[in-house]
């Protein structure tokens, strides 16, 4: 079984008990890492704070070296990865003992080139009822429409990813720009780089393997209405972004079944429920609609904007790697 190691981004010291209980998930795996890479993103004090906390443990605590942002934290990891894995994991995740045990044995099939495995939410204050299942990528875990089995996929999400070596160090590091900077509601980085390295490598796969299981935290400030207005309309807004990129009809090649069936699907089930008295369902069927409709607009309102810079600017250029080449 190859060797893996686990890099770890964290950028405020609000979570400071979720980012210890995440190390010490990882002591626990029953697939020891090789190493645990900790990147503090930009913040002297949790820097500190965390070197004198986990560095005798053994843990490689290092300043995030290039921009500010989880793009730049993930990619400051890459680089002092010494395993044939590098897998990622969020600081307010607590990984299942065989977490890493499971993303390893994905590594099997010499075709494929990263695994990641299911993110269960873990509500601080609970599930609100009105929480579409469908929309739980709102708060960064796997959501009803993801395969239940193991299965290919187009791209991998960033609390629960692995990459062999070798794609990690040439695949061009993840894109500044379109991931998440401190509590911005953005992201997409992690679906642009695996599609950029399917676009490279298309023989090879992604695989997503839901045994390998993480508990993600999601706290009472992202239970609410204004945190999913704001990370819809957001998500459209990369999806756009990341579409001038890799190619618009890349960027939603996953999101047509989605749309298609899957939302369809779990508006009728919801008021379904809302017939037999389930108080909770209308607005779940509401909220389903409502988010469709915010992301759509971002991704609508930034393609409008991305086509009048264009007519104005010179080209977007490649990603300028700061990784080394196979």
């Amino acid at each position: 079984m190859p060797g893996v190691s686990v890099v770890v981004c964290a950028y405020t010291e609000d979570r400071w008990s979720d980012l210890v209980a995440a190390i010490g998930s990882l002591h626990a795996q029953t697939l020891k890492p090789d190493q645990i890479i900790l990147v503090i993103d930009h913040n002297a004090a949790l820097l500190q704070r965390a070197r004198i906390r986990f560095e005798s443990e053994g843990v490689v605590v290092v300043e995030n070296a290039e921009p500010r942002g989880l793009s730049g934290a993930r990619n400051s990891g890459i680089k002092l990865n010494r395993s044939a894995i590098v897998a990622f994991m969020d600081e307010d995740a607590v990984a299942e003992p065989t977490w890493l045990a499971r993303l390893a044995a994905g590594y099997d099939d010499p075709q494929v080139m990263g695994v990641g495995g299911a993110i269960t939410p873990h509500w601080a204050a609970g599930r609100p009822g009105w929480f579409p299942e469908p929309f739980d990528w709102v708060v960064g875990c796997t959501y009803e429409g993801m395969p239940a089995q193991r299965a290919a996929v187009r791209n991998l999400i960033g609390c629960n990813m692995s990459f062999r070596r070798e794609v990690a160090e040439s695949n061009g590091g993840f894109r500044h720009g379109i991931g998440r900077i401190g509590t911005r509601p953005v992201g997409c980085e992690e679906t642009e780089y695996c599609i950029r390295a399917s676009q490279r490598w298309p023989e090879q796969t992604f695989v997503y393997e839901p045994a390998a299981r993480v508990l993600h935290r999601v706290p009472a400030s992202r239970s609410n209405w204004g945190y999913f207005r704001a990370r819809c309309y957001a998500e459209g807004i990369s999806k756009a972004a990341i579409g001038q990129f890799v190619g618009a009809k890349s960027s939603l090649s996953s999101e047509t079944s989605y749309v298609l069936k899957t939302l369809p699907s779990a508006v009728v089930r919801n008021l379904v429920a809302a017939l037999r008295l389930d108080l909770n369902g209308l607005a779940r069927a509401a909220a389903i609609v409502a988010g469709l409709g915010l992301t759509g607009a971002g991704y609508l309102a930034t393609r409008v904007r991305l086509g009048l810079q264009r007519r104005t600017s010179a080209p977007v250029s490649a990603p300028q790697s700061t990784l080394g080449q196979l």
